[in-house]
């Protein structure tokens, strides 16, 4: 949240929050589904168009880590988010 808040975030980005967490942990699923890694069953949902879905989002994670005012999310997640850049590209052309 670009390290706005030092404490307790209010409710409306505590939802915000639980709303990107959410839409990470989908990603991972459609990533790790169709590298075969999680729910072999679920390869045909997870097909290439899932797994192009989830480079740009990767992307756009990337960019704004980068541009974050907060060092300390900036140090951590910029390389983090960076790095599933890299591996949703991988996996969908692979």
């Amino acid at each position: 949240m670009g390290g706005a808040f030092t404490e307790t975030l209010p409710p409306a980005m505590r939802v915000a929050a639980l709303v990107q967490a959410a839409i990470l942990a989908i990603a991972a699923i459609v990533v790790l589904s169709k590298a075969g890694l999680l729910f072999p069953a679920w390869q045909s949902f997870a097909s290439a168009a899932a797994a192009w879905f989830v480079v740009p989002l990767s992307a756009l994670a990337t960019v704004l880590n980068v541009m974050t005012r907060s060092k300390r999310e900036r140090t951590v997640w910029a390389p983090v988010s960076l790095l599933l850049l890299a591996t949703s590209l991988i996996v969908a052309f692979g």
